[in-house]
């Protein structure tokens, strides 16, 4: 039996904008080609998860949940997701240690706090979840809070030769809903294990791939 990785990344940006291109990258080991970051954004993320390592995410803000900081950018396998033919595998962001020995998920974004990031994001942290909760190497551990921990520009000044930008986080709450996920990944494995669908007409990178074809 064919098995297939799923990266929980991939929910919330290929899957949701073209099925055909996810068919392919996770199938057919067709990946879309890569889109310029810019490296400012890695730097200043790379910067504030590694501040946060070893605090407790209140001392920095009282709308910060109570929780140490434990781990950054931790890798996750689960088992084989019941009743199909997938597996998740991927990189996180933060690992916070609650007082009660559960933890708490946290995905961290440089970004517009806006409200239809919890909906977009939501498939993404519960994929990470299941892989703490169902790991296929590790010691389970119990995730009983996940949420989005936001950073965007605000003020800025300049002194001492220097330009000051103050970022104040925002925490965004992100439910759990087990059964919900794992329904979607019984859809995810149903077109996996089906005939390739058709391009997407809506999809630049499939009117880019008809293009070369039809020249």
């Amino acid at each position: 039996m064919n098995t297939y990785k799923l990266s929980p990344s991939d929910f919330a940006y290929i899957w949701e904008e073209c099925k055909h291109c996810f068919y392919l990258k996770i199938k057919e080991g067709i990946p879309r080609p890569s889109m310029p970051f810019p490296g400012v954004f890695s730097a200043l993320n790379t910067r504030i998860q590694g501040s946060l390592l070893g605090k407790n995410l209140k001392t920095l803000s009282s709308d910060l949940p109570d929780c140490e900081v434990e781990k950054q950018e931790g890798y996750v396998e689960s088992i084989l997701i019941p009743g199909t033919s997938c597996y998740i595998k991927g990189k996180y962001d933060l690992l916070c240690k609650n007082s009660d020995d559960t933890y708490t998920l946290i995905d961290l974004k440089i970004s517009i706090p806006d409200e239809e990031k919890i909906e977009k994001y939501k498939t993404q942290l519960t994929a990470y979840k299941f892989s703490m909760e169902h790991p296929k190497y590790e010691k389970p551990i119990k995730i009983t809070r996940m949420g989005l921990l936001i950073f965007y520009p605000d003020t800025l000044s300049f002194e001492n030769n220097t330009v000051d930008i103050n970022f104040p986080p925002k925490w965004m709450e992100i439910p759990a809903d087990d059964n919900q996920f794992l329904t979607f990944i019984k859809e995810v494995d149903d077109l996996l294990n089906g005939p390739i669908l058709e391009e997407n007409p809506d999809c630049g990178f499939c009117k880019y791939n008809k293009l070369i074809r039809d020249y």
